[in-house]
C-alpha cells in the first residue's frame, strides 16, 4: 500500500498508523520530499478530477490568481501540498481522504 501525503498533515498520520494497526505494510510517499512525476500526478488527476485540489486549503488562497485559473495539474507542480490528502493506493483499489466512509473501506469492522 502507498499512501500519497506530506509528513506534517496529522491526518495522514492518523491514517499510516490506523492502516499499521490494521495490519497493513504502509509505504508513505512525501509528495513535498518526493515529487510526483507528471504522469503520477496525471493517473491521480484522471482518477480524482479538479477534486484532488484542496480549494479550501491556505495554500490555495494564496496562490495568484493566474496559477488559481491554471489547470490542476500545473498547481500541482507548483504546489503539491495542493493536494488533498491522504491518497491511498493497494493494487487497483484508490482513495483519496480519511473521512468514515474511506476508512470503511480500508479498516476492519
Amino acid at each position: 500500500m502507498i499512501l500519497y501525503g506530506i509528513s506534517t498533515c496529522d491526518t495522514c498520520k492518523k491514517a499510516r498508523i490506523s492502516l499499521k494497526a490494521a495490519g497493513y505494510d504502509v509505504n508513505f510517499r512525501d509528495v513535498r520530499g518526493e515529487p510526483l512525476s507528471e504522469e503520477e500526478w496525471t493517473f491521480l488527476l484522471n482518477e480524482f478530477g479538479s477534486a484532488l485540489i484542496n480549494q479550501k486549503s491556505t495554500t490555495y488562497r494564496g496562490l495568484s490568481m493566474w496559477l488559481r485559473e491554471s489547470e490542476a495539474d500545473a498547481q500541482l507542480v507548483a504546489h503539491p501540498t495542493l493536494m488533498k490528502r491522504p491518497i491511498l493506493q493497494d493494487g487497483d483499489k484508490l482513495t483519496m481522504g480519511w473521512k468514515d466512509d474511506v476508512q470503511a473501506i480500508w479498516l476492519p469492522k
